[in-house]
């Protein structure tokens, strides 16, 4: 069985101002033809389907248009909320919208009520778990405290004994979920400093912020959202990034969604599918007149830029005479060229 497997789309989001809808119906609309050319089996969305618990107008028609597009596809999908959604507002008419194949998982009380899926190896159970604020869910999971690990063993116990009383023996499972989740290192295994994002919210309120891989046993797989990059956790555990980059702690990311293939006895075969780049990113450090003349830099006179000025003294009218080059400059920053050796050679700044 294969999965498209997408996550963090954050609809509405602005980026230094400028408007991201163009670019995010963009993503929407390949990602509508992807599924459609690799004859997906179903779509698994892992959360943070908008930016703000109130959407903006823009985003919800864009919302609207892209459900209309999919459920076209004739192909089951399974939503979650993340922590940037309103849970509430996102599961409104999830029941109509279930009969379209559209599948909203809003409600943990509904995380071990499964869109069940069948192929020629079997059945497959999939299950959402929107994202669970632990002093919120604590009493409706019966978790053993107020902490991520707490609520999502909690929901992952309740999904495992669903698979194994109600469901036919050797049926697979996969699972939607929202969260930070680790190999039990501290981190997933493929995240280094590339995928960091300082566009992902604080999830670590109500206790601990990320919990271990061994919440997630016996799932055969875990379609993850939250973390920005894409990346492994573990064979059977995977995040599949958002579809744009949302900060400069992006400018690295190569953005995609994945493919998943669901295989009888063995991991999931995972191909990762580039996403429509509507701009790229850059981070340039350096004297202002370099910056400013310099024939290097002319191939990122349409990129959106970060720059940190590394003059002693702060140029005159900096922003607009760097704007005259390069239009798409959304901030700008001052490190004199002093600061920055010294950091280099790892001593403070102070």
């Amino acid at each position: 069985m294969r999965f498209l497997h997408t996550s963090d789309w954050h609809l509405g989001r602005r980026f230094h101002g400028e408007d991201l809808i163009p670019a995010q119906r963009a993503f929407l609309e390949h990602l509508h033809d992807t599924a459609r050319t690799e004859d997906v089996d179903a779509i698994l969305v892992a959360g943070d389907i908008y930016d703000r618990a109130i959407p903006s107008l823009d985003a919800v028609r864009l919302f609207n248009h892209a459900l209309h597009q999919l459920a076209d596809l004739d192909v089951p999908i399974v939503m979650i909320s993340g922590n940037h959604d309103s849970a509430h507002r996102l599961g409104i008419g999830s029941g109509l919208l279930a009969r379209a194949g559209v599948h909203l998982r809003t409600d943990p009380a509904t995380c071990d009520v499964p869109v069940l899926l069948q192929d020629a190896d079997g059945p497959v159970a999939v299950y959402g778990v929107p994202y669970l604020e632990p002093s919120m869910v604590r009493a409706h999971l019966d978790a053993e405290a107020a902490s991520h690990r707490a609520v999502l063993t909690a929901a992952l116990d309740r999904i495992r004994a669903d698979v194994t009383n109600h469901q036919p023996p050797g049926t697979r499972s996969v699972v939607l979920a929202h969260a930070f989740v680790t190999s039990g290192t501290g981190q997933p295994e493929e995240c280094d400093e590339r995928q960091e994002s300082t566009s992902e919210r604080d999830i670590s309120v109500g206790g601990v912020a990320h919990v271990g891989a061994a919440v997630f046993t016996g799932i055969d797989y875990v379609a993850l959202g939250h973390l920005h990059g894409p990346q492994r956790v573990t064979d059977h555990i995977h995040y599949s990034g958002s579809p744009l980059a949302y900060s400069f702690s992006e400018a690295a990311h190569t953005k995609s969604f994945t493919l998943a293939d669901l295989l009888p006895d063995t991991a999931p075969v995972l191909t990762h599918r580039p996403c429509p780049v509507p701009r790229p990113l850059e981070r340039l450090t350096g004297l202002f007149d370099d910056l400013l003349t310099n024939p290097t830099y002319e191939p990122l006179k349409d990129a959106w830029l970060e720059v940190t000025l590394a003059d002693t003294a702060w140029p005159y009218e900096a922003m607009a005479r760097l704007r005259r080059r390069f239009p798409r400059t959304v901030s700008l920053k001052h490190q004199p060229a002093l600061s920055l050796a010294f950091n280099v050679a790892g001593h403070s700044t102070c």
